[in-house]
This record gives C-alpha cells, structure tokens and sequence, in this order.
C-alpha cells in the first residue's frame, strides 16, 4: 500500500482473506520522493525537463511494481512456488483516468511476470498536492528523444548509431548492482568518441531494502523491471516537445522470447521487449495522453546483424568487451573470482554468436571460454542452454515452418500486420540459426 507521506493516513479498503499489508513511504520528512523516483527528477530539473503529475504517477506506480516484485518471495509466498497474488493500493492525481486503465494496467503485468496482480487507486491525500516543483533552471542542451541505456551490447550498439547519426538524444538507465556497472564505462567511452554524452545521461536506482517491507525477503528473479525502465523512460520524455519517440534497443531475436524448450514457458523467460508487451504499453501510454512513442529499430534484426550493421564498426571492434549481457555476471563470486561474463547462459550464448558472425576477435572474459575443451558436462549449469540451444536448432532446421508456431508461444500478436508477423518469424529463424552456428560445435559428455 503507497503512502506518499507520513500524513497519508486515508482508509483505504483492503480486499480479500490473508492479505498481508505493508506500508509503502514515498515522502519521508520532506517533499523528495523516494526510493529512486526522486533521483531522477532531481537531474530532469538540472536539464529543464519537468514531467506532468500523470508521469510521476506512472513512475510511483512502477516502482510499487518493483517493490512487489523484489520483495515478495515466489518460493515462500506463493501457493505454487512461483505465480504470486498482488494488490497495490495507489494515490494518484486523477483515479478516474488510472481507474479507466487498470484493466489494461493488469494485463500488462500479468503478461510480464506471470503474477496475478489487482490494482486500486484514490485521490492523493489533500496535504500532497502536486509532486513536481517547476522552479526554473537554466540548461542549454535540448533534446528531442529519449533512449534507453542498459550498459548492455545491443544499447551500446544503438547509442553509437544514434550518436552517429548526429542525434542527440537524451540517454536513461536504470541501476542497481554490478550488472549495470558497464553503464558508467560506457558513458565515458561514448562520451569520449563524441564529446557528448556526459550531461546528456541520467540514470536512477529504484531499489527497496527489508527497512522498507520488513516481512517480505529478496526475490531474484526480477521480471518486473522493464517496467520501471519504461517508466523512466517516459519521465523524460513526456515533457519534451511534440511526440517524443522513446529509443528501446533490443535485437529481435531476444525480444520474441521463443521457449528454448517448454520448462520456459510463461515467466520463467523475460518478456522486456515483447511485441505484445511493447504494444501494450503504447496503448496505456496514448490512453494516460502522454505523448510518448515507443521505438524498436532493432525488432527485426538479430543480435549479430546488429552488430554487423553497426555504424561505427571500429569503434565497437576495440571497445564490446566493456558492454554486459550476461544474465547473472555476479555468480563467479561463489568461485571467489571477479564478475565477469559465464559465457554459457542465454545471452552470453546470443552475443558469443553475434560477434563470431560480425568476424572479429570476442574480447569478452568468459569464465567457460571454450565451449568445446574441456567437453561440458550433462546436466550440469554450464551444459544446460548450449544444449537447449542444439535442441531447439536441429529441431527448427528440420521443420522450419515451425518458427511461426514458435513466435506464438510466449505472446499474441493482434496488433500485427501478417508481413510483421512474418518478418518476425523470418528475424527468429535466422537468430536460431546465428546460434546454432556457434553452438552445434560444443562438446557434451555425460
């Protein structure tokens, strides 16, 4: 339940039997929201860019997403050890316009995580009032995108071919552990190839401790997160002029999600750049009347045509091994070694293939370097998605009208043309192949 202030003791209707009830803080002791909403809105102002009262709702909103999703354990409070039941309880400016989408809200969450979530929301208590101070700074650089920035290869890809295109856009991140330190490496590389970039980044830490839900423990499997990055994101575009087109950089491939295998169906796989995620949000986007247009320009290519395509080829050749893509680069702390890529998980597989298909040197420090000696063992972490991967490529490679059934399997595509449709199954028949190509070679023993 959101509180946004230590005088927010509205009642507020509680539905349904064994609920456990936390209380959220948004304003401690003065009017700075918290919890990393605040941080950003602290260096849109330095920039000029002042969001509406919808915006920071959106923005209030997604971090009670990230609250829930962090903090409440699938394994304990689950009846099924994963899909959860979450309700959040929300002030807003205008409950009869959140109201009107809750609906579309849910659907948009259930889609990501797998949860089954129901949202209320009420009128800001009358001591709140409006959360964003439009005090005038002055700022001198103006900006008519937003791009999303993760540290990770394929926004690094997209960052530079925006930068030489000779645009200028406003670059956000989200940040939380050492997985996203390769942001704060990047910015300098870019900055130092364009003479750009350094007060053209804002980055924030949404995060929540036991302090603040003292009953729930840490959940680590996050599939919530894309949606505060979207959040963020709309932060600052919304009060940028005109319709400000949000940059979302993720090679096609990844953002279809295709199951390597049916253990990960549902939400055991991240839908952060789904088609269907991505055109929902657009809707709750036009429907809020934020001005706002979320852009893939990399839905339709893999991870190594975007690499292939890049537009500084040299550039990114001396400097991809400081982008991160592993999905868990922190684990090699069990072995007591220094992060670093595992270079057998999904991603580390996908990017592994990209850059053997561009055709230069992978820098990148693997803690599985050689996929082929010492042979992987069966059933073991360091075998499991090389051999999905063998899997799925022999299995479309015999039968390659199965990639249509495939793409279908982790979300609709109502909002599609059949030529998006098939360019979509044509992008996922290609990104199987790029990998299979890297991993038919692997060596498993048992």
């Amino acid at each position: 339940m959101v509180r946004l202030s230590r005088t927010d003791r509205d009642k507020v209707h509680v539905t349904g039997r064994d609920r456990h009830v936390t209380n959220l803080q948004f304003i401690r002791n003065s009017s700075w929201l918290d919890h990393g909403v605040g941080q950003m809105l602290e260096q849109l102002a330095r920039r000029g860019l002042y969001p509406s009262e919808t915006a920071v709702d959106l923005a209030i909103l997604a971090a009670t997403v990230i609250a829930a999703d962090t903090r409440i354990s699938r394994q304990r409070d689950a009846q099924d050890s994963w899909t959860r039941e979450i309700d959040l309880y929300l002030p807003v400016q205008n409950p009869e316009l959140w109201t009107q989408n809750e609906r579309l809200i849910v659907r948009i969450l259930q889609f990501l995580t797998g949860d089954i979530w129901r949202i209320s929301f009420r009128s800001r208590p009358t001591s709140v009032g409006e959360l964003i101070d439009k005090t005038p700074q002055v700022f001198d650089a103006e900006f008519d995108k937003v791009c999303l920035f993760s540290g990770g290869l394929d926004s690094f890809i997209g960052a530079i071919d925006l930068l030489e295109q000779g645009e200028k856009p406003l670059f956000v991140s989200h940040y939380r552990d050492v997985s996203t330190k390769s942001q704060e490496i990047c910015t300098k590389l870019l900055c130092d190839q364009f003479s750009y970039l350094s007060s053209n980044h804002v980055r924030a830490n949404v995060s929540f401790t036991n302090d603040d839900m003292r009953a729930s423990v840490t959940e680590t499997t996050t599939r919530g997160r894309s949606f505060i990055f979207f959040a963020l994101a709309v932060l600052a575009a919304e009060p940028m002029r005109g319709t400000t087109p949000i940059f979302v950089p993720e090679n096609g491939f990844v953002s279809l999600n295709v199951p390597l295998d049916p253990l990960r169906l549902g939400a055991f796989s991240t839908r952060t750049t789904h088609p269907f995620y991505m055109s929902k949000w657009q809707e709750l986007l036009n429907n809020l009347g934020i001005a706002a247009k979320l852009k893939n320009p990399y839905r339709f290519s893999t991870k190594g045509e975007m690499v292939c395509a890049c537009a500084n080829r040299s550039f990114l050749t001396r400097t991809h091994r400081e982008t991160t893509s592993c999905s868990s680069i922190g684990k090699t702390r069990w072995q007591k070694l220094s992060p670093k890529h595992c270079g057998y998980c999904v991603p580390c597989l996908i990017r592994r293939a990209a850059i053997r298909l561009a055709g230069f040197e992978d820098e990148t420090e693997y803690l599985v370097d050689d996929l082929r000696s010492p042979p992987l063992r069966l059933g073991r972490a360091e075998s499991r998605d090389v051999r999905a991967f063998q899997m799925l490529y022999d299995r479309v490679n015999k039968k390659p009208d199965l990639a249509m059934l495939l793409i279908h399997k982790t979300g609709p595509f109502h909002d599609y043309s059949t030529s998006e449709i098939s360019s979509y199954s044509n992008t996922f028949l290609r990104g199987i192949n790029e990998v299979g190509d890297l991993v038919r070679s692997a060596h498993i023993v048992k």
